[in-house]
């Protein structure tokens, strides 16, 4: 003490020397107890001794000038606070590099915070011991108490802190090979060397085969399937497509559960390929969200595979218009009703295979009527209708032409199937 009584640093800091020769005994016996619970980090103990015998030392100045600061009585609650922030513990980027291994590892944190604290037990055990051997006032024992609490929180947040920014990382680069993966699976230069690396950099498994789901960025639903993905299924966020790489879509249950999980998502379900063909299909799934958008395929979710004749049909809009011109064009002098009367009449017929019962039922006609049309189509077109290539261009360019207004396109009129009834031919 000075001579005005109070307590110095120089009363604590008899406790180095003393404590300094007890280091050996205090890092053998943290060893022995990390022993059963947390061999690993005894074994670190034993073969970094040199290292932590150095941040023991170090940490034994830090502790006195930490209680120290909080001793002196009368001073500024503010200044106290402001004086021991700046006494940092020692080590403190080693710590942080002992929780970024942890993480690497794999292990729990909890693991290497409750080893800190069997550290710190056995640390305070020693210090008390060494400074009432010493005769220290109760306040600079307190106050040592207080120096050992705060040196393991320090040591858990540093090691906390790199644990958490070892995963945000870790976790930040495998999106981002992840990322890289889905741009090469969705190139046209996904051979199988490049796929093969690029997957294990990404930490997936190739599939045989995989499909792409387009869903509706602005769909709820779909926002909620997107966020629930596992490691197995790849994001797929570009602009104007939005969705994820599904792999192995024809596995056992695989189908069934897209299909729950998209219900209601405005999706599409391209055709499952080899990974290689993975553009084909998203090409494919692309005209077939247009589809949906334009009322074509209503199903809920669209597969793809499902509506090859209408994805085909549609893939190129103008080709389409053209082929219609083409071979409606014995129709061209005919007044619009007229005209949208025979074209009906027209596709039923090549739908049901020239079952004017069948025609009839579908338009809501009588059969004479179904006679009259086909006769006036028959004067209109000559032997050509006899002809099996028109009759193939008739189909493609009729299958979804709409004809009613009350009609979306695609979609099947009153009594009559969407597709046409191959069990009997023209009659």
């Amino acid at each position: 003490m000075d001579v005005a009584g109070k307590i110095t640093s120089d009363d604590l800091a008899r406790l180095v020397p003393l404590l300094s020769d007890q280091l050996p005994d205090i890092l053998t016996e943290v060893r022995a107890r990390l022993q059963d619970g947390w061999p690993d980090y005894a074994t670190y103990l034993d073969q970094e001794q040199v290292e932590v015998t150095a941040a023991a030392r170090a940490f034994l100045t830090w502790l006195v000038d930490f209680a120290s600061v909080r001793l002196p009585a009368g001073q500024p609650p503010a200044e106290v606070a402001e004086a021991v922030e700046a006494v940092d513990p020692p080590h403190l980027a080693m710590f942080e590099v002992i929780g970024r291994l942890e993480s690497r590892e794999g292990r729990d944190l909890s693991l290497l915070l409750s080893a800190y604290q069997v550290g710190g037990r056995v640390a305070w055990r020693y210090v008390s011991r060494a400074a009432l051997q010493l005769g220290v006032e109760p306040g600079q024992l307190a106050a040592l108490a207080e120096a050992v609490f705060v040196f393991v929180d320090q040591l858990s947040a540093a090691s906390a802190r790199g644990y958490v920014r070892e995963q945000s990382e870790a976790a930040a680069e495998r999106e981002h090979r992840r990322e890289e993966l889905v741009d090469l699976l969705l190139s046209a230069r996904a051979d199988q060397p490049a796929l093969r690396s690029a997957a294990t950099r990404a930490g997936w498994a190739l599939p045989k085969e995989a499909a792409i789901v387009l869903t509706d960025p602005e769909n709820p639903i779909g926002q909620t399937f997107l966020s629930r993905l596992d490691s197995r299924t790849l994001p797929v966020r570009r602009p104007g497509l939005v969705g994820a790489v599904v792999p192995d879509p024809l596995a056992p249950g695989q189908r069934a559960r897209l299909s729950r999980a998209l219900r209601g998502a405005g999706a599409v379900v391209g055709p499952p390929v080899p990974l290689a063909q993975l553009p084909a299909s998203v090409a494919i799934a692309q005209t077939a969200a247009e589809l949906r958008r334009r009322g074509v395929l209503t199903d809920d979710p669209v597969l793809a595979e499902e509506h090859l004749d209408a994805i085909l049909v549609h893939r190129d809009p103008w080709l389409l218009a053209t082929l219609q011109r083409r071979v409606l064009q014995p129709l061209q002098d005919q007044s619009p009703a007229s005209r949208e009367r025979l074209i009906e009449t027209l596709r039923a017929w090549l739908r049901h295979f020239g079952d004017h019962r069948a025609i009839a039922a579908e338009l809501h006609i009588h059969p004479q009527t179904v006679r009259y049309r086909m006769n006036q189509l028959s004067n209109l077109f000559g032997s050509t209708l006899d002809s099996p290539e028109l009759r193939v261009q008739l189909l493609l360019a009729l299958a979804f032409r709409d004809v009613r207004p009350d009609h979306r396109p695609g979609k099947p009129p009153p009594g009559g199937p969407s597709r046409p009834n191959r069990q009997r031919g023209p009659t």
